[in-house]
């Protein structure tokens, strides 16, 4: 199988807890924080290794918290590749209000990146064989701009890596402009700014990808529309794939257990009808988990033999 490695500019130490209620100026009391691996590329590698396959996750890694990640990853039994990072890594924090069944997210800032940190990271990855799928997810940490990271995905281009961007805003149109992308993952409104008009019919959201595709931008796009699944485009036509109705705790991981599933369909060469199946068992199976869990191979199994029947 085609091997599969993650990078994670700005990686993160998860911590969730629960608390009866929210309210101002009190004393919230919580149960014990459980502790999990987090950004975008950690996860996907993460979701991934609970879906049976193998991806490397490189990321930077920084003080206690960065030690900490790196351990509850190699836990999991998922392979890492870090860089010594100067800033700590950093810490968010994910609060479940029992009495409304409410989620408060406090996501910090990435962990500054130096320059020579990111050069480092950018030498990981241009070792990286000839054919590999890099996938390239979350946000960017404070000291390194879009520019750098178009110069990361055409260094890792330039080598034969196959790379699939899941991001958005001006980081995504950036490096659709270099082309040849193996796969994004917009939702609806991303894919509304990347073709700058409104998709407001039906259609519009299939002919908005196509353009992307035809263009040469990206091999295939597939469009996340929440409860009503996803739209996948590729050269040779669209699919829809709507998930049976679940009972959803949590959205928190259901775009990177996606992004894992499908990858590693692609690293299978499998079509992209089965690929976007496989891809939105994987995220409606994580919305079945409370706090930051993601996808887990038995409930991706069962949604995705529902799909297939």
């Amino acid at each position: 199988m085609t091997r599969i490695y993650t990078l994670t500019l700005a990686p993160s130490l998860d911590s969730a807890t629960l608390t009866t209620q929210i309210y101002p100026e009190g004393k919230l009391r919580c149960t014990a924080p459980v502790f999990e691996p987090g950004g975008g590329g950690i996860n996907v590698a993460r979701a991934i290794a609970h879906l049976g396959g193998q991806a490397t996750a490189i990321f930077p890694s920084g003080g206690a918290t960065g030690e900490h990640l790196s351990n509850l990853l190699l836990d999991e039994h998922v392979a890492i590749d870090t860089v010594d990072a100067h800033d700590w890594t950093r810490q968010n924090l994910h609060v479940h209000a029992e009495s409304t069944g409410e989620q408060y997210r406090f996501v910090m800032p990435g962990a500054a990146l130096t320059d020579d940190e990111f050069r480092r990271l950018e030498e990981k990855v241009l070792t990286i064989e000839a054919g590999s799928i890099l996938v390239i997810s979350g946000s960017l940490p404070p000291g390194i701009d879009v520019s750098k990271l178009c110069g990361l995905v055409k260094a890792a281009q330039k080598s034969g890596i196959r790379c699939i961007v899941d991001s958005s805003g001006e980081a995504l149109k950036a490096t659709l402009e270099i082309g040849n992308i193996e796969l994004v993952k917009p939702n609806q409104k991303e894919l509304s700014a990347l073709v700058n008009r409104d998709l407001t019919q039906p259609d519009d959201v299939r002919k908005a990808a196509q353009e992307i595709v035809d263009s040469g931008k990206a091999k295939r796009v597939v469009v996340s529309l929440g409860p009503q699944g996803a739209l996948g485009v590729d050269a040779n036509g669209s699919v829809q794939v709507v998930p049976p109705p679940v009972k959803s705790q949590s959205t928190v991981g259901a775009g990177d257990s996606m992004v894992g599933a499908m990858t590693l369909k692609l690293a299978e060469n499998a079509p992209l009808l089965d690929m976007v199946r496989f891809g939105v068992a994987a995220g409606s199976a994580a919305t079945l988990n409370h706090g930051t869990r993601l996808c887990s191979m038995e409930n991706t199994q069962k949604i995705y033999d529902y799909l297939c029947s």
